[in-house]
């Protein structure tokens, strides 16, 4: 599914500034330090195979993203990495991936049981013996959907230079049946209007996750409460899961 924000070239743009690099970012980019090949699940524009080739990493790193705008940012920072557009579906995935990766809460843009379903045993098929995929999706204990309001603006610039104001806001009362509605609002001087975007995100817990990757033949093999390591708790800000072939 291509969240509608992604498919806006002018968004995409933004993206990166949006999301600047962070602790998440560090923890990824020390497995693939370790890792020969690998493949990242909704990678956006790319930024961590992009910071991973600017490294020396001399292995395979694929890219996949259903949305073509996210992917021409990320063609143009790094045409030696391998980007494919698209989502699991577009191959019949071998074991020939050490690493497959979900960053960036990509997880929960999987909003029906299907989506998962098909992600996971995907992720499970490109891994190879001793391989691990490697994802993390927000705790919906923690929940962060309360702190989506229009009162907290985030302030960026543009890539002319002019200043780009973005906030979300929550639609309904919260989650409904694990998944949050809400819209991104995008304004900036220039624009005749604001853009607004409407997007949905699914919030799994801990054990329903589970259930998910035992049915696909996935092994947990570690599970942190945020980027530092720490333990899982009722109310950490992520579940980061470690898993392998069962």
């Amino acid at each position: 599914m291509v969240d509608h924000v992604y498919a806006d070239l002018s968004l995409a743009a933004l993206y990166d500034s949006l999301n600047p690099w962070g602790p998440g970012d560090d923890f990824y980019l020390g497995l693939l330090r370790q890792a020969g090949s690998v493949l990242d699940i909704g990678c956006g524009t790319g930024q961590l195979l992009r910071r991973a080739r600017a490294e020396g990493h001399q292995g395979r790193l694929t890219g996949l993203d259903p949305a073509a705008a996210m992917l021409v940012q990320a063609r143009r920072a790094r045409p030696d990495v391998e980007w494919v557009l698209g989502d699991v579906r577009v191959r019949c995935w071998r074991p020939e991936f050490d690493l497959v990766v979900m960053t960036g809460h990509a997880f929960q843009e999987l909003v029906t049981d299907e989506e998962i379903r098909v992600c996971l045993r995907a992720a499970r098929a490109a891994l190879t013996d001793g391989g691990h995929f490697v994802f993390e999706t927000r705790n919906p204990g923690a929940r962060a959907w309360e702190r989506w309001t229009p009162d907290r603006v985030h302030e960026i610039t543009d890539t002319d230079g002019t200043p780009v104001q973005a906030w979300h806001e929550v639609r309904g009362d919260g989650p409904d049946r694990g998944r949050v509605h809400f819209t991104e609002t995008y304004t900036a001087p220039h624009w005749p209007a604001p853009r607004v975007v409407r997007s949905v995100l699914r919030f799994l817990d801990a054990d329903t996750l589970n259930t998910f990757l035992a049915e696909a033949g996935l092994t947990v093999v570690e599970q942190y409460g945020d980027w530092d390591g720490s333990p899982l708790t009722p109310d950490s800000p992520e579940i980061i899961t470690v898993t392998r072939r069962a």
